[in-house]
């Protein structure tokens, strides 16, 4: 167990280490940040003084080491656009897409899974049939247009839920906003949450009902009916458990998902969280928020991969016995 630890630490700092040098990149070969910092009235001398100062005039080791330190200590550099350290930005804008992607994914887990046992066990019934065949539709659609179909349909038709913003919001920390805690927040965060979780819905539960009706073909489910085992323990003790495993890795990757790519959805419903940044971001070629982006978004999935191996040993306990017996 602590040998597997320390393996998928070294993999996700080396995984790490690998986007900072890409982000890192984006510094040297998509323009000259001393451009986008200074003016046109700017002398030359100015321009050197300032590389100077920032160090551009050092060799590229050196730059990119010193890029890593400040990445570690949460320094990112001057947004060009906005002239505020990237870092503030970036915790002012994090706690609306954290909880856009927290409200999507819960909302995807739960009816994905429910939903997936049902067809499964109900795979003949014609509420089973309606519910594949609707399923189709989250699948084929693209996020963009769900979305305005849902603005039009709830927002402009029949008035019952805000087309874009976050609402009103309570301040619970010197960096952290929330919209938990008001009625319009919440009514806010329903037609984007919808929007981006549907996708992850549709996937989840085509992926359980697969998984469910595989397990409930084997011998030991046979195995357990002939043993007289009530219909729901051989279902939601004995099947369910055996399917989550392939679910918890789609899940997990998933979820890493509706965070780095929320920013389609942020951008249909205008809301004011680090994806609709980061599009005005690429709009004025702001590179110090655009890098420090990459480097956010992989460390989310990083840490979400690290827990969903985590989670292997929690729900299989096949894995335990074999890092055993390879460990003797």
């Amino acid at each position: 167990m602590i040998a597997m630890l320390i393996r998928r630490i070294i993999q996700a700092v080396v995984v790490m280490l690998v986007v900072a040098f890409i982000s890192f990149s984006l510094f040297q070969f998509v323009g000259d940040p001393i451009n986008n910092m200074v003016g046109q009235e700017a002398s030359q001398q100015d321009r050197e003084e300032l590389r100077e100062r920032l160090g551009l005039n050092d060799a590229i080791p050196i730059q990119f080491m010193r890029f890593v330190g400040n990445a570690v200590q949460g320094e990112f550099g001057i947004s060009y656009r906005m002239a505020r350290p990237v870092s503030d930005v970036i915790m002012e804008r994090l706690p609306a897409t954290l909880e856009l992607a927290f409200v999507s994914g819960l909302f995807a887990l739960t009816l994905g899974i429910g939903l997936g046992v049902y067809t499964a066990l109900r795979r003949n019934g014609w509420l089973s049939n309606f519910i594949m065949s609707a399923s189709l539709v989250g699948v084929s659609l693209p996020t963009f247009l769900i979305g305005i179909l849902l603005i039009y349909v709830f927002a402009v038709e029949l008035s019952w839920l805000p087309s874009f913003g976050r609402g009103e919001t309570v301040r619970i920390s010197d960096n952290w906003t929330t919209g938990f805690l008001t009625a319009s927040g919440l009514q806010s965060l329903i037609l984007p949450a919808i929007t981006l979780g549907l996708f992850q819905l549709t996937l989840i539960m085509r992926l359980v009902r697969a998984e469910m009706l595989e397990v409930l073909r084997t011998d030991y489910i046979k195995f357990a009916r002939a043993r007289g085992l009530k219909q729901r323990s051989i279902h939601f003790h004995h099947a369910l458990k055996n399917t989550m495993l392939p679910v918890i890795t789609i899940t997990g990757l998933q979820l890493g998902s509706i965070i780095a790519f929320a920013i389609i959805t942020e951008t249909v419903f205008q809301w004011p969280g680090v994806g609709l940044l980061f599009i005005n971001a690429i709009r004025f070629v702001d590179i110090p928020f655009m890098s420090a982006y990459l480097l956010v978004i992989a460390l989310i999935f990083v840490v979400i991969n690290f827990i969903v191996d985590m989670l292997y040993f929690v729900v299989d306990p096949r894995l335990r016995v074999v890092k055993r017996s390879a460990g003797r």
